[in-house]
């Protein structure tokens, strides 16, 4: 059974109170063959998941709109936000009439290409305005901005380094060091006494608790280094 590790990090890098700017969402630097540790929090540090159906209907986004751009690696749903950990194949796909625009009522007449940025911001909208029609709420659910950082770098070493940013095969990657407090999230919440007892994030499957197929395990561990 695999076991998560508890990592101390530079929060400032890796934790969703990271300060947002005002700007409209979305506007991150993805590159292909790349991971990348994506998070976000309800505005404000409201709640965002309020029973289990939101959470199952937001995994489902989560297939719908990231897979088609490359594989999850892990991933965990808190009450008030969400990290992902993403292994990014490709930037962009073709989006033809018989795909979802926006909303149903905005059904595209001739094929055009959507960015990695654009999937997530239709996810966040779209499950914005579920939720708001269920709590009978309006405006804003999540932060205005998304974040992704490279997961293949070496937040220890500082840029001038002859190693900084690239792949340093050891455990003590940022990759890796995210699968993990990724993970521990609902045990430092006080929320689970185990990773692997929340239900909302990948633990159970590498755990071996669950068969899930949301997230590429064997890539995981090949990437991240670990068995």
């Amino acid at each position: 059974m695999f076991c998560f590790r508890k990592f101390e990090l530079n929060s400032e890098a890796v934790t969703p109170s990271h300060r947002l700017t005002t700007e409209i969402i979305h506007h991150m630097h993805f590159s292909e063959n790349t991971v990348f540790h994506i998070y976000n929090q309800g505005n404000n540090r409201q709640q965002i998941f309020f029973k289990d159906e939101n959470y199952l209907f937001f995994l489902k986004k989560m297939r719908d709109y990231l897979l088609p751009y490359g594989d999850i690696l892990c991933y965990c749903l808190m009450p008030n936000h969400f990290h992902w950990l993403m292994y990014v194949r490709k930037l962009e796909q073709e989006i033809t009439d018989a795909s979802e625009a926006v909303t149903p009522s905005h059904r595209l007449t001739t094929p055009r290409r959507r960015n990695l940025n654009d999937s997530i911001a239709i996810l966040l909208r779209s499950y914005t305005r579920a939720i708001n029609i269920q709590e009978n709420r309006s405006g804003s659910l999540f932060r205005k901005e998304t974040k992704a950082k490279d997961g293949w770098e070496d937040v220890r070493l500082p840029p001038s380094h002859v190693n900084y940013g690239k792949v340093l095969q050891n455990r003590e990657l940022y990759g890796l060091a995210c699968f993990n407090y990724i993970h521990i999230n609902p045990v430092e919440a006080k929320l689970v006494a185990r990773p692997e007892d929340w239900v909302y994030s990948s633990a159970p499957d590498f755990a071996g608790l669950r068969k899930g197929t949301l997230c590429n395990q064997n890539l995981a561990k090949e990437l991240l280094f670990f068995t």
